[in-house]
């Protein structure tokens, strides 16, 4: 995410949307949301989009998406019990990967607090090769895509 201003980052710049709670749980000693938990935000909002789409069966799939690259960057506090949005797009589709890119919105803000991805290589469950994106994955992915 190097090429753009995470600080310009808009809802309008992402296609889908999950809402997050914040859990009790997530909280850490100087009383905000635990920058590792951040992960599980992004982990959430890609593989719940995936499943909902018919494209990912994490016990059964032929297909698994393996994480290979992360980022986060943290742009403000997010606290108990502030409700978040995780915005979602693709930022790159490959032959075998895709570069996911997310926002973590606070309920309502149009500023993300955080702004991240995540890179998924897929590859053959049995034997964890790169396999290409093709069918209902590709078109699952290409529709994430958002003219920034």
């Amino acid at each position: 995410m190097s090429k753009y201003d995470p600080n310009a980052e808009r809802r309008k710049h992402y296609a889908h949307f999950l809402t997050i709670p914040t859990q009790w749980r997530d909280v850490d000693m100087y009383q905000h949301v635990n920058n590792v938990v951040f992960y599980a935000y992004f982990d959430t909002v890609i593989n719940q989009y995936l499943i909902r789409q018919g494209v990912l069966q994490p016990e059964t799939g032929e297909v698994i998406g393996f994480a290979v690259e992360s980022k986060c960057q943290f742009l403000e506090p997010v606290v108990f019990p502030d409700i978040l949005e995780a915005g979602l797009r693709i930022g790159h589709v490959g032959n075998s990967s895709c570069r996911y890119e997310i926002a973590i919105f606070k309920q309502g803000s149009e500023k993300p607090s955080a702004v991240g991805y995540f890179v998924h290589v897929f590859v053959n469950r049995e034997t964890t090769r790169p396999t290409p994106i093709t069918g209902q994955l590709r078109v699952a992915l290409e529709n994430l895509m958002v003219d920034v």
